[in-house]
C-alpha cells in the first residue's frame, strides 16, 4: 500500500506518526476519490475532523498530538500542559491535548483537545522543534496564566528551573517581555528566591510561608557539607545556630499521617537536637505552627529575635 502513495505523502506520514490532513494529502497529490476508497477499504479512518491515521491499531500518543494538530490548522502549536509534557517538565500526559492557534482564527474544541487563541504565537513558538511546540519559557508562563494557585504557579517555575529546561534568568526575561501576565509579581518574587537557592517547590513554600512570613532568620538554602566521605546537601542551614530544617516533597507523603514520625522527630528535636524535618502538609497546613517550632530550636541555640503573625488569624498564638 505504501507504495501507491506519492513520495510527498510518504515523506508526511512518517514525520507526523501516521496522520495525514486532508488538505495536505491533495497537495501531495492524491484526490478526494482516493481518500474516499481508502477509508471504504479500512485502509484510512478518520481521527479528527479532516484528518486521517493512515493504519490499523490503537492511536500513539505521537499521532493524537499530530492530530490534534493537523485539525486545528495553520499556525497550530502545541503549547500548556502539552508542551510541558513535549517539553520533559510535566509528570505525565495530561488528559486534554492543548493547542494554541493564532488569536485573529476560530477553532472549536473537539473531544480530548482544547483549544488556546493566543497573541504573538510566531514570538512563542519554537523556531524548530517539531511538532510545533511553545518554547520552554513562554509554556510556564502559559500555566502560570491558567493556575487557580499560588502552589500551581510555583510548580511550574522550580519543575522548570529544576530539571534544567530554563533558568530564572531565562523566565524573568521573558516575563519582563509579556505585556499582560497572571501572578507577575509572585513569578518575579520567587525567580528571585530560587536564584538565591530554593529549588523546589516545597522549599519555596517553606521560604515563603514559613520563614519569611513568620520573621524567622534567613537560612543558607541547599549548603553542600562533607559528612565523613558522603557528599550532603541540607535544605535549609541555619548555620550560626546550629539548625538544620529538611524538606521532604516526595509525591507518596501527602497524606498527614505520613508525617506522624517526622513529627515524632521533630518533638525530640525540640527537646535538644538540632535538626527538624517537614513535608508539604505540615508546610502548608501547620505553617504557623513549624514556624514557632523552628523558633524554639532556635532560641534554644542562641537566636534572641521575635516571631511575627504571618497575617490575620495567624495560629502562633496556638502553637505556642
Amino acid at each position: 500500500m505504501g507504495r501507491e502513495l506519492p513520495p510527498a505523502l510518504r515523506d508526511l506520514l512518517e514525520a507526523q506518526a501516521g496522520v495525514v490532513g486532508r488538505r495536505q494529502a491533495l497537495a501531495a497529490g492524491v484526490t478526494d476519490a482516493f481518500i474516499r476508497t481508502q477509508v471504504r477499504a479500512g485502509r484510512w479512518r478518520p481521527v479528527r475532523r479532516g484528518v486521517y491515521a493512515t493504519f490499523s491499531g490503537p492511536l500513539s500518543r505521537s499521532t493524537q498530538i499530530w492530530a490534534a494538530l493537523l485539525y486545528a490548522g495553520d499556525g497550530a502549536t502545541l503549547s500548556h500542559e502539552t508542551a510541558a509534557e513535549m517539553w520533559g517538565f510535566a509528570d505525565q500526559p495530561s488528559t486534554l491535548i492543548h493547542v494554541s492557534v493564532p488569536r485573529h482564527r476560530r477553532v472549536v474544541d473537539q473531544p480530548g483537545l482544547r483549544i488556546h487563541l493566543a497573541g504573538w504565537l510566531e514570538r512563542s513558538r519554537h523556531p524548530v522543534r517539531t511538532p510545533p511546540v511553545t518554547r520552554v519559557e513562554e509554556t510556564v508562563l502559559d500555566l502560570a496564566d491558567v493556575a487557580d494557585s499560588m502552589s500551581e504557579v510555583v510548580l511550574w517555575v522550580t519543575r522548570a528551573c529544576q530539571r534544567r529546561r530554563s533558568t530564572p534568568a531565562r523566565l524573568l526575561q521573558a516575563l519582563q517581555a509579556r505585556k499582560k501576565a497572571r501572578w507577575r509579581v509572585v513569578i518575579r518574587s520567587m525567580l528571585a528566591d530560587v536564584t538565591e537557592g530554593a529549588e523546589s517547590a516545597l522549599e519555596i513554600a517553606y521560604v515563603r510561608q514559613v520563614e519569611r512570613a513568620h520573621g524567622l532568620p534567613v537560612g543558607v538554602r541547599q549548603r553542600h557539607r562533607l559528612s565523613g566521605s558522603r557528599s550532603q546537601w541540607t535544605d535549609v542551614d541555619y548555620m550560626p545556630y546550629g539548625v538544620i530544617v529538611e524538606l521532604d516533597g516526595r509525591i507518596g507523603h501527602v497524606e498527614d499521617g505520613a508525617f506522624r514520625d517526622h513529627r515524632r522527630d521533630n518533638a525530640s528535636t525540640v527537646r535538644g537536637h538540632d535538626t527538624l524535618r517537614y513535608g508539604w502538609v505540615d508546610t502548608v497546613e501547620r505553617k504557623c505552627a513549624i514556624a514557632s517550632e523552628v523558633a524554639s530550636v532556635l532560641r534554644r541555640r542562641g537566636w534572641t529575635g521575635l516571631l511575627r503573625p504571618c497575617g490575620p488569624g495567624c495560629g502562633l498564638a496556638e502553637a505556642a
